[in-house]
């Protein structure tokens, strides 16, 4: 989706089917990592999956003024969609964590289904058209429990005074929203009709969702969580987001624990999707906070070790999402460093000066004003 922050200071390969008569949306491909950047993979004949997170665009913020950079054919439907599928079908991933879902029940579940993947799905809440989902290969992934992640839960947490794990986190600043002139997409979510923005209340409901679920890999056996989700996306309103990765990360250390219980096993954890955070920021910070942990309080307050996969091999990318108002890192995957997989490749990004992303995404290359990122990753015996 289009946003306008303000933050603190190769080789392609096509796809098969025309998003144009003159371009065709691009696939790039999965670069090994090198030994020497991950000492604990010794060997290389267990069992991979391949893990892939995209913010697809949701269509039903695709206006020619919120975009209007991008050429007009490359922003309808009929054709968006097609490039779309394309690229996910490119991936060959056998999960796909996406954000900005719409149309799931008229066009994704079906289309994704003629390609080997099952889904799980929840929509925004309020009058929102998106969600999230995870789509993943039937053949590689059996799904053994799912949970549903509702950010909204945090007002009702406070209205039942159950804040008390949350209290640190959440600092309303006087005034409210610093910035209620922001431009593109994303005026959706202003703060007309919402109610006064001190009141937690009303702060906390940004209509943000997730989902999570457990898997049992085939024919490995090995269980794995993996959660698709979408934080908030004001930078004024940090306060909020952290809140939401701070519920995020509690639900998934509950989830964990139920899972281990009925099946008997310690889960590997993946979270991925659309945080709506630079590096380095709050947000981003908490999350990874759990790998460098400096004594028990610490580790009383970051439930779930995360580490980034593209921080952990390679370094952040310059970019995730890619448009004139900006051009940052938004998009993760993270995974617990303690657990029994670890990334031995990951997708490959555009630079700076590659011709595909000139002028901002969508394009006719790109469907998404995000790239898609990726992983794949070994079980370790």
């Amino acid at each position: 989706m289009l946003r306008f922050y303000f933050p603190p200071p190769g080789l392609r390969v096509a796809c098969c089917r025309k998003m144009s008569t003159t371009s065709q949306p691009i696939c790039r491909k999965f670069v090994p990592v090198e030994q020497s950047e991950v000492t604990s993979i010794s060997k290389h004949d267990g069992f991979k999956f391949r893990l892939v997170s995209y913010n697809i665009l949701a269509q039903a913020y695709v206006k020619s003024s919120y975009f209007p950079h991008s050429p007009s054919p490359c922003l309808r439907w009929k054709a968006r969609s097609q490039a779309i599928l394309t690229v996910l079908k490119g991936l060959e991933a056998d999960f796909l964590c996406l954000q900005e879902v719409d149309e799931y029940d008229t066009f994704y579940k079906k289309n994704m289904e003629s390609l080997g993947y099952a889904s799980i799905y929840i929509q925004r809440s309020g009058k929102k058209r998106d969600g999230c989902g995870i789509f993943y290969k039937q053949d590689n992934a059996e799904l053994v429990m799912e949970e549903k992640i509702d950010y909204n839960d945090l007002v009702y947490l406070i209205e039942d005074g159950k804040t008390s794990s949350l209290d640190n986190v959440i600092n309303f600043p006087v005034g409210g929203n610093k910035d209620e002139s922001k431009a593109g997409s994303e005026q959706k979510d202003s703060q007309v009709d919402r109610g006064d923005p001190n009141d937690p209340r009303v702060r906390l409901k940004r209509d943000c969702v997730g989902t999570m679920a457990a898997f049992r890999l085939n024919p490995s056996c090995h269980h794995v969580i993996i959660a698709s989700t979408h934080i908030y996306w004001d930078p004024e309103w940090a306060d909020v987001k952290i809140a939401q990765a701070k519920y995020l990360l509690s639900r998934l250390a509950g989830f964990k624990m139920l899972v281990s219980e009925k099946f008997n096993c310690l889960p590997s954890i993946i979270v991925a999707g659309d945080f709506n955070s630079v590096p380095g920021d709050q947000v981003y910070q908490y999350l990874v906070s759990g790998s460098n942990l400096t004594g028990p309080e610490t580790a009383d307050d970051v439930p779930i070790p995360l580490s980034s996969v593209y921080a952990f091999t390679r370094g952040e990318p310059d970019f995730t999402n890619c448009t004139p108002g900006f051009t940052g890192t938004l998009d993760y995957i993270f995974f617990s460093p303690s657990g029994n997989i670890k990334p031995v490749s990951y997708l490959e990004l555009p630079g700076s000066e590659s011709s595909d992303i000139s002028g901002g995404l969508p394009n006719d290359f790109h469907p998404s004003d995000h790239l898609p990122i990726g992983a794949e990753f070994e079980v370790q015996a």
